[in-house]
């Protein structure tokens, strides 16, 4: 008996981590001290004067599987740091460092050089350090060619800057950054309606590029469009599993609802592609993709984002608290 038989195998792991270390170290600086490789990681925090640390985890769910299935690891790699740094901007918080989870049955070294390498290219762009991870061989968990993604980001706001929802008021506006597709959300739903087409193919002709490509267009980060704006900002949603209806209310205050100029922005096509092919009613569509807007944020009445974020969309307005939190209008 030995671990490689029972399915661990000791040198690939150990090939894993040298054939991944220059992409880690391509993302550290002079904060980051000691090397890749050691128990934990070391960040040393600096001009800060009343930090307020932020701290997200989450995954990219059921897009591992479209990934896999199409070669596409660097774009995982990338979508799980975006989606994390998204989730603490919503607090006004720039990203400090990342770390990951891969679990998998076996270690396939393209494949991890592939999602690390992602993964530094997009802390890279953000500016945060990937500080070091986990790769688990668990065959008893998974399949052969399967494997689960997840990721935690740490983060830093000033405690005077912290953005919280509490000063949203009724007649502040609504903005809106355009996504640019699924994002990493709606998946599970999104493959039982593709399954059985030709991926490489755009099946209606409307999507402009291939289906494969349109449900794996990128999740983006809106560190860089929000960071000019981000002190003029009462509240940001991060739009991600449960729309505007369920993401929108996390980061309002009781007291008030929102109004939604439905029209106002361009839903990217995959959308209508997949609610007709589908036959998804529109109410469930909004409970589960984001349809076109990737963060919402809401300012003051007298703000215009223009100037520094030229991307921003005008969606809608703050009102009084209805029965509903998220109201729909000019549907």
């Amino acid at each position: 008996m030995s671990y490689a038989a029972a399915g661990v195998d000791i040198a690939a792991a150990e090939e894993n981590v040298r054939r991944i270390g220059r992409h880690v170290r391509s993302t550290h600086g002079p904060a980051v001290l000691g090397d890749f490789g050691a128990f934990a990681g070391l960040f040393h925090l600096q001009g800060v004067r009343d930090p307020v640390l932020v701290a997200s985890t989450d995954g990219v769910g059921t897009k591992v599987i479209l990934g896999l299935e199409l070669g596409r690891y660097d774009v995982l790699g990338r979508d799980l740091v975006n989606l994390s740094v998204n989730d603490v901007l919503t607090t006004g918080a720039r990203p400090l460092f990342f770390l990951d989870y891969v679990g998998l049955h076996a270690i396939d070294q393209d494949v991890m050089e592939g999602l690390v390498g992602g993964m530094a290219a997009a802390c890279r762009e953000n500016g945060c350090a990937l500080l070091g991870g986990e790769t688990a061989q668990l065959p008893e968990l998974y399949t052969a060619g399967q494997l689960d993604l997840a990721g935690t980001v740490i983060g830093v706001v000033e405690r005077d800057a912290v953005i919280d929802g509490s000063k949203v008021k009724p007649g502040d506006r609504v903005w809106g950054l355009p996504s640019t597709g699924l994002h990493t959300n709606g998946f599970s739903l999104a493959r039982q309606i593709v399954a059985g087409l030709d991926l490489d193919s755009d099946p209606e002709g409307r999507l402009g590029t291939n289906l494969g490509d349109a449900l794996l267009a990128p999740h983006p980060s809106y560190l860089k469009r929000i960071e000019p704006i981000v002190n003029e900002l009462k509240a940001i949603a991060h739009i991600t599993g449960g729309g505007m209806p369920g993401n929108l209310p996390r980061v309002l205050p009781e007291t008030v609802s929102v109004e939604l100029d439905w029209g106002s922005w361009r839903v990217p096509p995959i959308f209508g592609f997949l609610q007709q092919r589908g036959q998804v009613s529109l109410e469930e569509m909004r409970r589960v993709f984001n349809l076109g807007l990737g963060l919402v944020f809401v300012a003051a009445p007298t703000f215009d984002p223009h100037a520094r974020c030229p991307s921003a969309i005008e969606v809608g307005r703050v009102i009084e608290r209805q029965p509903r939190r998220v109201i729909f209008r000019g549907e």
